[in-house]
């Protein structure tokens, strides 16, 4: 098995780069360090000026010495000269020679003047001085705890950098829901966010090392004590995550039972469908098709809530495309009338499904014709990387913004999909930002893919009940979005919007305390038109430079390609 370096050249190569910045200083006649012996107690009344106001200060520099000492009393103006002190001498003690006393004189500072230090420097400096004291610490316990404390940090920053481009503030946990299942570096085993006491164990040792040594103990208590109290840090977030997992597990919840052969599902074993009751033309139904089946779905069933022939007949020519007429003789057999509400009839078609499909699939998903789904993995090892304990996978939505010819390419998240806080809404939709939940016009729930082969289930809009409640046991997989193609264009927008304000998403929801997108438009509607309903579109649908840049600083931004008559040519041979 081959290894390849994370660094190019291997060790021998980082270390020539580390001793690179190691030259010592060089110095003109009369520079150099304070004697051993100086007044540390006159420094500590001194405040370093700025250095370009000092005509022996200023460039151009003298020496390697000079340039050090111009850049770091430029850094520390307003502070003591025992902080210039300390960090001129960090710097001597960091190359590969120093002047003999240096170490002395640093260790002479410290012991004498550690808590003027403390309350004059800032974190970064009080952290450089402990790895300096890692390095050049008199005492078995100086050493230790600077070198431990020094690796800390130094990992800390790493890691904190990289967190970065996750898109949340280092103050912002991640979900628990989103955890994905791989090994980490080195075999270790993960944390346990419930029990785990490796943060504990940390902070606490070092707490303990450092105080048998005088000198170094007041420092590091102060920076461990600044750690536990920062509210950015991994410590605080794996801390709020395990207060987050007691609350859910002491809730009262309502587990579905996995069936136990779903247990061992492997990526090559599962099979997916969908399952969609649609009144729509047939070439929206052929590209609602033709899309998931590339997509890699084993089964589609289709629910034509408007029966037609010619529709059936075009697409079962398709052998993984089932399609049910839901006709009179559809309700008759069901030994019912038809649902007058298109919702209840989804649900009901869709539980229908799931309760026939379970010797087929292991997994149904419930969406509508306007929704397609988006996978960074393909979808059979999505579903696979489920845990067996969870009966239902959330795919949470991604609404499209409307470009001017053509199909949607970029997709708006919710702001809680992207940990973005409520009222920065307000500054991504100036105008109709506080009255829109999440910024979105149609639903921020999603939909869900079910397990199939559990008892008692029914399978509604946007999740599975068991014996009658919400399942509990569920999971949002990371990489997975449903694109809903709600408002795809103006007059797509304006010809659904008596039907949504009256049967569909622009229904008053009472739960909702602001003013929602029903009172929203009827307003609009009502007093200013068509004008106002294309202010408000423009402002919150519309696929804009401006919008798009709006959102994609703050993570909630998602651009896919879709070419949908494409696949359609390629699964059925034409275009309806």
């Amino acid at each position: 098995m081959s290894r390849t370096p994370t660094y190019p050249g291997g060790m021998a190569a980082l270390l020539t780069q580390y001793e690179t910045r190691r030259d010592s200083f060089t110095y003109a006649p009369g520079e150099g360090l304070p004697a051993l012996d100086c007044d540390l107690a006159a420094l500590a009344k001194q405040t370093v000026p700025a250095p370009e106001d000092d005509p022996g200060e200023a460039p151009p520099f003298r020496s390697s010495y000079h340039r050090k000492r111009f850049a770091l009393r430029r850094e520390l103006t307003g502070l003591s000269e025992l902080a210039y002190l300390n960090g001129i001498l960090i710097a001597h003690l960091r190359k590969r020679d120093w002047p003999d006393h240096a170490p002395a004189l640093f260790q002479r500072l410290w012991a004498e003047q550690g808590a003027h230090l403390i309350g004059q420097l800032d974190p970064r400096w009080l952290v450089s001085a402990v790895t300096t004291f890692g390095d050049h610490g008199t005492t078995g316990v100086q050493r230790s705890v600077g070198l431990a404390l020094t690796t800390l940090f130094g990992a800390m920053k790493l890691y904190e950098s990289e967190r970065l481009y996750s898109g949340l503030t280092p103050d912002q946990p991640f979900a628990l829901d989103g955890k994905t299942r791989a090994k980490l570096p080195l075999e270790m085993d993960s944390y346990a966010i419930a029990s785990g006491g490796l943060d504990v164990n940390l902070i606490a040792r070092l707490w303990q090392e450092a105080e048998g040594d005088a000198v170094i103990a007041p420092l590091a208590h102060h920076l461990l004590d600044l750690l536990i109290h920062d509210e950015r840090t991994v410590m605080r977030r794996l801390m709020t995550m395990r207060k987050r997992k007691a609350r859910k597990d002491a809730a009262p919840g309502n587990i579905a039972p996995v069936p136990k052969a779903q247990t061992q599902l492997t990526a090559d074993s599962l099979r997916w469908g969908l399952v969609s009751t649609i009144k729509a033309p047939l070439p929206a139904i052929a590209r609602f098709a033709a899309y998931h089946l590339e997509l890699g779905a084993d089964a589609l069933h289709i629910y034509l809530d408007e029966p037609d022939d010619a529709t059936r007949a075009y697409l079962t020519r398709h052998p993984k495309i089932h399609v049910t007429l839901c006709d009179d003789a559809y309700w008759k057999a069901s030994g019912r009338r038809r649902l007058p509400e298109h919702q209840r009839r989804q649900a009901y078609n869709a539980t229908r499904c799931l309760r026939a499909v379970a010797d087929d699939l292991q997994w149904l998903g419930h969406i509508d014709v306007d929704e397609f789904l988006i996978s960074d993995l393909p979808l059979n090892e999505k579903l696979a990387s489920v845990a067996p304990s969870n009966a239902i996978a959330r795919v949470p939505p991604a609404e499209a913004l409307a470009p001017e010819t053509g199909l949607p390419r970029h997709f708006k998240l919710s702001h809680k999909q992207a940990n973005v806080k409520k009222s920065e809404l307000q500054d991504i939709y100036p105008t109709f930002g506080m009255h829109l939940y999440g910024g979105f016009l149609s639903h921020t729930s999603g939909k869900v893919f079910a397990r199939t082969g559990i008892p008692d289930t029914r399978l509604g809009i946007h999740t599975m009940k068991y014996k009658g409640e919400d399942t509990t046991n569920r999971v949002k997989p990371p990489g997975l979005y449903l694109a809903h193609f709600h408002a795809p264009s103006w007059q797509h927008f304006r010809d659904h919007l008596d039907f949504r304000q009256t049967k569909g998403s622009y229904r008053p929801r009472s739960e909702r305390p602001e003013l929602g997108q029903a009172e929203l438009l009827k307003f609009l509607s009502e007093e200013e038109g068509d004008d106002g309903l294309c202010a408000f579109f423009n402002e919150v649908c519309a696929d804009t430079p401006e919008l798009r840049a709006r959102l994609a600083a703050r993570n909630m931004l998602l651009t896919h390609t879709f070419d949908l008559d494409g696949a359609v040519a390629r699964v059925f041979g034409e275009l309806p």
